[in-house]
């Protein structure tokens, strides 16, 4: 059992990193066999797609050594994601959205003929039967039926670009009003859930 630990945000004690610490955790005493793949997303800086991502449309034995050089590091995070039976990504709420790293991230790992193919037209995962968690935290709440709800736009881009790639074993544990009088039950709450997730 092998599980691939992602941070992403860009403050090296966040509550994100905590909760997913956390997880890991209970990860490991559940799975004292498996495996833990830990990606710290802000601790490197990954590079942008550019025009020459064109590449990824060659087939592998027409690519040049440059392109090789310029796909490795989709081919090192690919293959982290490839290895995984279970995948934790802590994710702060940055402008309504996602972090930079976490883009960047997702980015390099969209990749047609290794996390998603093509059948009569139509896209499809190719990361079926992996199980996958997303921790984030926000600052205010932004649950369904509140006032503040048609700003989320985190979950609805990871869970579309996640089920894209064929993670449809996918879960969210929101850990809202972290800039609020309530923050410290918030916490909590979410600590008692991740000792269920994390089974």
């Amino acid at each position: 059992m092998k599980l691939l630990h992602i941070d992403s945000s860009t403050r090296a004690n966040s509550i994100s990193r905590r909760l997913t610490a956390q997880y890991i955790e209970v990860w490991k005493k559940n799975y004292p066999g498996g495996n833990v793949i830990y990606r710290d997303l802000a601790a490197t800086v990954i590079p942008p797609v550019t025009d020459d991502w064109a590449a990824t449309f060659a087939e592998p034995a027409t690519l040049t050594p440059a392109q090789r050089a310029y796909l490795s590091t989709s081919d090192e995070l690919i293959a982290e994601l490839l290895a995984a039976d279970t995948i934790v990504i802590g994710s702060p709420m940055y402008n309504y959205s996602i972090s930079v790293p976490l883009k960047a991230w997702l980015d390099q790992i969209v990749r047609m003929g290794r996390t998603f193919g093509i059948s009569a037209g139509t896209p499809v995962g190719l990361l079926g039967g992996k199980k996958a968690v997303v921790i984030t935290t926000r600052g205010g709440a932004y649950g369904p039926g509140s006032s503040t709800a048609p700003l989320d736009f985190q979950e609805p881009y990871l869970r579309a670009i996640l089920g894209f790639i064929g993670l449809s074993d996918l879960k969210f544990l929101h850990v809202e009003q972290q800039m609020k009088p309530e923050a410290e039950i918030e916490f909590a709450s979410a600590v008692a859930k991740i000792n269920e997730l994390a089974q």
